[in-house]
């Protein structure tokens, strides 16, 4: 158990670093394209200044870190419930938010600071009701099931995000978040780790299901990134990695609490949550608020 909660600290540290700094490169980017007017009809980022958004040496660093935090994740999900690993791991909102003040020129008001605090709380609380977790063993059906799913969200979600254009922010970061879900429910079914048996891996449709989730999740939530507050989208994010994946580690793969304390386990995953809308509430009005004509937020301050 201790060695997962660790594991899921580090992974934590490093994707809410790493969402700061690809927030650098993506908004300097936009800021770029959108006095090129490089923009879909919609008021969103066209997919080449998405690609740009990803040359930026912030973006960069900030997507090595992403992919540390991958490996730590999915070490994660291995060792502990989906419930208790997705949420920790989703604590980098307070990473996220702290960093942002200082790299993109952020204050954030009381409610926001409130709403970090309950997240804490919640993960406190979640951590001390966590029991064991479950075998991951599940029927063939359900790893196909996993890839369509994928497949469905990733790609129709990338429509309607661009379609959607500069009001997709939110929608954006909850798609990426359901991705990365994804990624984490089908590191736990996934054949052929233990024992490694290479023939069985590449026979998985659940190892296909987590490269869909993982460079879908990518590319939405640089979308997010580009089009909306960096705190309101990571939110978004929370809600759709922690949510389904901890419904689904509890009803199929036998994730469980302690016993007598389902209700500590509850009532953290639902501060959890709420703690994440909350954010992403205040989050979007601070952008309301800030967002030049270009409909990009302005920071107060961008590093050079």
């Amino acid at each position: 158990m201790l060695l997962g909660l660790l594991t899921a600290m580090a992974a934590s540290v490093c994707y809410g670093t790493g969402s700061v700094l690809q927030a650098v490169g993506s908004r300097r980017s936009a800021r770029r394209d959108a006095a090129a007017a490089d923009r879909t009809q919609h008021g969103g980022p066209s997919l080449s200044s998405t690609a740009k958004a990803a040359t930026t040496w912030e973006f960069i660093v900030g997507t090595v870190l992403d992919f540390v935090g991958f490996g730590l994740g999915a070490l994660a999900a291995r060792l502990l419930p989906l419930f208790l690993s997705q949420t920790v791991i989703s604590a980098n909102l307070v990473i996220t938010a702290v960093l942002s003040v200082k790299l993109l020129g952020i204050r954030l008001s009381r409610a926001e600071w409130t709403s970090i605090g309950v997240v804490c709380s919640a993960l406190v609380l979640l951590a001390s009701a966590a029991g064991h977790e479950g075998s991951g063993h599940t029927a063939p059906a359900t790893h196909w099931w996993l890839l369509v799913i994928s497949l469905a969200l990733m790609a129709g979600g990338t429509v309607v995000v661009r379609l959607l254009g500069a009001r997709a922010a939110i929608l954006a970061g909850l798609l990426s978040g359901l991705g990365f879900g994804a990624l984490g429910v089908g590191v736990r079914i996934l054949d052929g780790i233990d024992p490694f048996n290479a023939a069985t891996l590449l026979a998985d449709p659940a190892l296909y299901a987590i490269a869909v989730a993982g460079v879908g999740g990518m590319y939405l939530h640089t979308v997010a990134l580009q089009i909306g507050s960096v705190n309101g989208a990571t939110a978004a994010l929370v809600v759709g990695e922690t949510v389904l994946p901890g419904a689904i580690g509890v009803l199929w793969l036998g994730d469980a609490s302690r016993a007598g304390l389902a209700w500590m386990a509850i009532l953290g995953f639902v501060l959890a949550v709420g703690g994440a809308v909350a954010v992403a509430w205040y989050g979007s009005e601070g952008v309301a608020e800030g967002a030049g004509a270009t409909g990009t937020p302005t920071p107060a301050s961008t590093p050079t």
